[in-house]
């Protein structure tokens, strides 16, 4: 017969079941698939072109006209232009420039392409059908020819204009993102009861929309700065970008 007597185990008054013991995950483990050296390399290099005053060694906007053509030396580490312009400091000191470009550009396709895809998908099918056109009319055009256009049209070119001309020429790919994401979550019922508290389309957008989809369109968002920076390197290499006098 089998024993089915409970076994029952006399303990103290201070008596503490043995757990398991758990450690904490090391800092390895914790940075594990994160692009560490990616973001040590880039924060070397904008922190370079902040502090840019500490990092060369030589006047970006000087002309060493008895260095012309320099190859890398020990005076001029990335050696001299046809004009004896020192490389070396013209990279860190221009950086600040292609940043600044960057950043406002990101700021002005992102204002944009939030608020005109929320727009779009709160709206009925119709509207959202006309709506969409606009995208698709631009995006029909090659973008370095609307964007030559606009930078001929504008005339003398600053940081605040090249900004602007690929800000409002290149959102609509993130609209058409936001678009689509808005038109999947605006049937939720969060939204759905934000409505029939009384919320105004602003703050349903802030509150509800954004949050939920902010991670989606955040590759989006920080590409922009890298393509920012490129369009602005091909007007300044077609003559349409910023002043000689402007390093970038």
């Amino acid at each position: 017969m089998p024993d089915n007597r409970e076994q029952f185990v006399i303990v103290g008054a201070n008596y503490r079941p043995h757990l398991p013991e758990r450690k904490d995950p090391s800092i390895r483990h914790k940075l594990k698939g994160k692009p560490i050296l990616s973001i040590v390399i880039l924060s070397i290099i904008v922190l370079g072109c902040i502090f840019a005053e500490q990092v060369y060694n030589h006047d970006p906007t000087g002309f060493y006209l008895q260095n012309l053509s320099e190859a890398p030396n020990a005076e001029f580490y990335f050696g001299t232009d046809s004009l004896g312009r020192d490389i070396f400091s013209m990279i860190w000191y221009g950086g600040r420039a292609s940043i600044l470009i960057g950043l406002l550009s990101m700021a002005i396709i992102t204002v944009i392409g939030v608020v005109y895809g929320c727009i779009s998908g709160s709206a009925d099918s119709r509207v959202d059908a006309v709506m969409m056109r606009v995208p698709e009319l631009i995006n029909s055009i090659p973008i370095l020819l609307l964007v030559l256009l606009l930078t001929s049209v504008i005339g003398k070119q600053n940081i605040l204009k090249i900004s602007l001309v690929i800000g409002v020429t290149g959102w609509c790919a993130l609209a058409r993102i936001v678009r689509s994401e808005v038109r999947q979550i605006r049937s939720s019922e969060y939204v759905l009861a934000a409505h029939c508290m009384g919320g105004n389309f602003p703050h349903i957008m802030r509150r509800h929309l954004i949050p939920n989809f902010v991670s989606t369109i955040m590759f989006v968002v920080v590409s922009s700065i890298s393509l920012s920076m490129s369009m602005e390197s091909t007007l300044s290499f077609l003559g349409l970008g910023l002043p000689v006098d402007v390093i970038s």
